[in-house]
């Protein structure tokens, strides 16, 4: 039967984590059922704030979800060493939206550095959806790692 040790990641090994990664699922909750989606964001660490640009359909169920404007999670997780170490961050907290007219320098040069996703896939054409940006800064930013030690006999 393996044993698993898990620990708390540091702030900074946080920070180095989310660094590394570009992707991660975002959770809204609201009235309705909970919403899950996968998603790419950037990370400015000394900010320790995520940024994202999320796209929708007026009618779509993501788009209800954020005009609610909805608590969040992000969960980034990675999986190394062929399953030996397992790691996850989550982040919560409220997604604040980022009007265009409202956007900074410091904005602008965090969406220009937050990964775009590696293919992008919508059944409308790009001038019938919405593409909005928004910034996560959490409340609560946690992370775990879990060490496991198989017992191969």
């Amino acid at each position: 039967m393996p044993l698993a040790e898990e620990t708390e990641m540091t702030e900074a090994e946080i920070d180095g984590f989310l660094s590394r990664h570009e992707t991660g699922v975002l959770a809204l909750s609201g009235a309705q059922a909970p919403y899950a989606i996968p998603i790419s964001y950037g990370y400015n660490s000394s900010a320790q704030t995520f940024y994202m640009r999320l796209v929708s359909t007026p009618e779509s169920e993501k788009r209800a979800f954020l005009e609610s404007t909805p608590d969040a999670r992000l969960v980034v997780y990675e999986e190394a060493g062929e399953g030996q170490t397992y790691r996850s961050v989550v982040a919560e907290g409220t997604l604040e939206h980022i009007d265009p007219d409202e956007l900074t320098v410091e904005h602008i040069e965090q969406y220009g550095a937050a990964k775009k996703p590696l293919f992008e896939i919508w059944g409308k054409s790009k001038d019938q959806l919405d593409i909005e940006l928004y910034a996560l800064e959490p409340t609560v930013l946690s992370g775990r790692r879990t060490e496991i030690e198989r017992d191969d006999s």
